[in-house]
């Protein structure tokens, strides 16, 4: 049997499991708090993951944060071949282990070994979620948000374990042939005509360039530009802005400024400048053989009704062809904009894990406001109204606080 604690010799580690998988071969698991990361990084060497998932994305997110975390690993043959890194807060009166990121993190897929990651199995899986109870009986709930179905071809093992769509439907491109043949399914004469009717007004406005940020303060320019022009839409739409919390802001800035050390940088920042101003952003992650825009924001100005967004899409999409890239993926969210390109629809799952009774009922009213949810987002006349009631009770409340 394998050892679990030999690999992290020298320091205490907050449990270990052992078992022999369907396959016969042993699997052990370790857990522990922050300083456990190397575990962590030890799957992600050689392994597959989505963006939200890397290790830089956690290390960021740790070093703003400074979040309660929990780290678990199977490990075989003293190697970490899948692990998994929690952020554990309290959502009212449950203790949850959740992604670390929040809403910001999407398409997930934890660290798994490319070789391993088919042999991994239910009973691995259960392994580790009792370790992690043993480790940490404070935790109420496991919830595993926003899950990709696989990556490369490969399935995402933590749908192994009972899942629930997720209501948010994330729309993408198909790069099959590159740009000429995606423009000949996808009306390429009426966009190319768009688009050139685009760039002769912001030629007349006082010329145009499209940037990608390739400097911390190139980063710090148009994520400030982006910051301030999400806040003015969420607040006319009358969202919470998830972009508002400084410790929010300066992950990002960390994670975008970080990426531009790597030769293919893993995180990337587009902007379409326009008379010396920005007047459309992107932020962008890169995925295997797709090119994942993660947010996107336009200035509310006299240039808003050229479409800034859309010319910067267009271009991004473009140079996505050009690189070779599959898919042109935007995220979550179905929006017109969006649907003017995407011709393929992304599912991603829930896994919820209760360990405690009151875990229990927490996921039980999850489900039901995930079904809720759900119901509401794909009823057109439903969720027309309720994005309407709220740009009219924000209006309103910018009346009254005036």
């Amino acid at each position: 049997m394998v050892d679990a604690a030999a690999p992290l010799a020298g320091r205490p580690v907050g449990a270990t499991a052992e078992t022999t998988g369907r396959n016969g071969a042993a699997t052990s698991v370790a857990v522990g708090t922050s300083d456990r990361l190397e575990i962590y990084a030890e799957a992600a060497a050689d392994g597959l993951y989505s963006p939200a998932q890397s290790p830089l994305w956690i290390g960021s997110w740790l070093a703003e944060k400074r979040a309660d975390i929990v780290v678990a690993a199977i490990r075989r043959e003293g190697h970490s071949i899948f692990s998994v890194a929690l952020e554990v807060a309290s959502r009212g009166p449950v203790r949850t282990a959740s992604f670390m990121g929040g809403r910001h993190a999407n398409g997930n897929f934890v660290p798994v070994s490319r070789a391993d990651a088919r042999s991994i199995s239910i009973d691995d899986l259960g392994l580790l979620i009792g370790a992690i109870r043993k480790t940490r009986p404070d935790i109420d709930l496991i919830a595993f948000e926003r899950l990709a179905t696989d990556i490369a071809g490969i399935p995402n093992p933590l749908l192994l374990l009972p899942s629930q769509q997720s209501p948010n439907l994330s729309l993408a491109v198909d790069l099959a042939g590159g740009f000429d043949a995606l423009l000949a399914r996808a009306g390429g004469k009426r966009k190319r005509k768009k688009h050139r009717s685009q760039t002769r007004k912001f030629e007349a406005a006082g010329g145009f360039r499209r940037l990608e940020a390739r400097t911390p303060a190139e980063v710090d320019e148009l994520l400030g530009a982006f910051f301030a022009m999400k806040a003015v839409r969420f607040g006319k739409m009358g969202i919470a802005d998830v972009f508002a919390d400084p410790e929010v802001q300066s992950f990002f800035r960390a994670i975008f400024s970080k990426s531009l050390a790597s030769a293919s940088p893993p995180f990337v920042l587009h902007a379409l400048e326009v008379a010396g101003r920005i007047r459309a952003v992107t932020g962008s992650s890169r995925c295997h053989d797709r090119l994942i825009c993660e947010f996107g924001a336009i200035a509310e100005d006299d240039l808003a009704f050229a479409s800034p967004g859309e010319f910067l899409f267009f271009d991004n999409i473009e140079e996505a062809c050009k690189e070779g890239l599959a898919v042109y993926d935007f995220s979550v969210g179905d929006e017109p904009y969006k649907r003017l390109w995407c011709d393929l629809e992304i599912r991603q799952f829930d896994v919820l894990v209760p360990l405690t009774l009151r875990g229990w009922v927490a996921a039980s009213l999850l489900r039901l406001k995930t079904r809720a949810k759900a119901f509401v987002k794909n009823n057109r006349l439903v969720w027309t109204l309720v994005k309407t009631f709220r740009k009219k009770a924000a209006a309103q409340a910018e009346a009254t606080d005036d």
